[in-house]
Order: structure tokens, then C-alpha cells, then sequence
């Protein structure tokens, strides 16, 4: 085959299935609806029969949210620390007795029984659940990028402004200390509410203590390798550029589950 053929067909090749995004992506860990592959991508592989969590395909091209989030960046993110995570859980979990592997087989049992699981389904099945999440949640740049419907209309009462939210989304994700995760989510009381989560901590986790509680809406990782190598250590530079990317449609159709599921 020549090259140009070979070039044409990576270019063309699309598969298509449905959004990650919806009701069975907290209750449900077959994430077979992500939608773009490479065919000759080798980092892109098929989940084992015998693995109860598999790394889906990314819903765009490593390069789509250029000039924002870098491709280099994209395929390391995804292809190394998105791949280690799910590896890494399945490793975990058939590690446990009968007993523990019963609550360790979808996101809500890891999440519900995570005080009774080991430290290793809690980071791995955090770091899986926390990226295959924040991959959703974005998208290549078509402006204007601004929030829609209902959660547009719900932040401007909580916060007064779209400017004013961006401004307090930041101050959180920028006082994260270390590593971490920042998140708009619908709390107990059925309210916006910003904060973040330590390491691949996520509001869904019943853990003991305080700490942040509810259903996300939007997602941001702050761990130093979302964005090191494109701005080093500029994390504000990271948080501007990434407004330009996320799936404002994605982000309402989770405030719309969340709020309906409160009625």
C-alpha cells in the first residue's frame, strides 16, 4: 500500500457508537461508546474477556483540542497514566477475595464501599473513573464556548456571572496542593457547589470526614502531567486554556441526571 493511500485511510477511518456520557457512566464500567480510533494506533487495544474494566477509545484525535491541550500531552495522558490506572485496577481487584471483589465491579459499588476496599481500587478506580470522565467532558473548540440551557442558568444565579464561577473554579483548582482533581458537582442540598479532591479522590467516594460530596458536572485534573509539558509549572495557563475545550453539552446533560435525580 502506498503511503498516501495509508495516510487517506487514517484519515477517513472513523468508528462510531455513542457518547461515554450519561446515566450508565456512574453505574456501569462497559465503556465500549467512545467513538475515534486510529486502526493502527498501538496503544489502542481491545479489554481482555476475563477484565471487568477496559480503557475505552478517546471520543476525538490526540490533536483535536489543539492549540489548548497539546498532542503529546494527549497521547501520554491517555495512552501511559489513563492505561495504568485501568491495568492497574484489574490487577487490584482480582486480588480480593469473593467477598471484596463483589463490591469492586462497578464504579457505584467501588465508590459506595470504598472505606472496605484496598488503598489500590481506590486510586486506580478513581484514577479510571475521574479520566474516562474528563475525556467527555471535552471537546475539539467550536466557539462560541460558553455554557447552555439549565446549568447556564444555574450558575449565573449561584455565582452571578460565568465570570465570577470561572474565576472561583480556578482559585480551587490552583489551591490544590500537589495533585489532585477540581470539580463542579450538585451537592446533597441539590446545589452548585466548587471544590476538589486530593490525588484521584472523587466527590462520588462515600469517605469518612468531610471532604466534597456529590454528583460531578464538570472535571478538571491538576496533576502536574495534564499539562507540564505544554505550560510546565503555569497551571493558570492550563485552567484559561482549557475553558476553550470543554463540552458545555456534556457537562449539561450531568447537571440535568443530577437535578432530575433530586426531585
Amino acid at each position: 500500500m502506498t503511503n498516501s493511500r495509508r495516510d487517506f485511510l487514517k484519515k477517513t477511518t472513523i468508528i462510531s457508537a455513542g457518547t461515554i456520557l450519561g446515566n450508565t457512566l456512574f453505574a456501569n464500567n462497559d465503556s465500549k461508546k467512545m467513538v475515534f480510533v486510529n486502526p493502527d494506533d498501538s496503544i489502542i487495544k481491545k479489554r481482555k474477556p476475563d477484565t471487568p474494566y477496559n480503557l475505552a477509545d478517546l471520543p476525538y484525535g490526540y490533536d483535536a483540542l489543539e492549540p489548548y491541550i497539546d498532542k503529546q500531552t494527549m497521547e501520554i495522558h491517555y495512552g501511559k497514566h489513563h492505561r495504568g490506572y485501568v491495568t492497574n485496577l484489574n490487577l487490584a481487584i482480582e486480588k480480593l477475595d469473593a467477598e471484596l471483589k463483589g463490591k469492586a465491579l462497578t464504579f457505584d459499588a467501588i465508590f459506595t464501599n470504598i472505606n472496605k476496599l484496598p488503598e489500590a481500587v481506590r486510586n486506580n478506580g478513581g484514577g479510571h473513573y475521574n479520566h474516562q470522565l474528563f475525556w467527555g467532558l471535552m471537546k475539539p473548540n467550536v466557539a462560541p464556548n460558553v455554557p447552555i440551557g439549565k446549568l447556564n442558568d444555574a450558575l449565573i444565579l449561584k455565582f452571578g456571572s460565568l465570570e465570577i464561577f470561572k474565576q472561583q473554579f480556578a482559585d480551587a483548582s490552583l489551591k490544590r496542593f500537589g495533585s489532585g482533581w477540581c470539580w463542579l458537582v450538585i451537592n446533597k442540598s441539590g446545589d452548585l457547589e466548587i471544590g476538589s479532591t486530593p490525588n484521584q479522590d472523587n466527590p462520588l467516594m462515600c469517605l469518612k470526614g468531610k471532604g466534597l460530596k456529590g454528583k460531578p458536572v464538570l472535571a478538571l485534573d491538576v496533576w502536574e502531567h495534564a499539562y507540564y509539558l505544554k505550560n510546565q509549572n503555569r497551571r493558570l495557563d492550563y485552567i484559561n486554556n482549557w475553558w476553550n475545550v470543554v463540552n458545555w453539552e456534556a457537562a449539561e446533560q450531568l447537571f440535568t441526571d443530577a437535578t432530575s435525580a433530586k426531585k
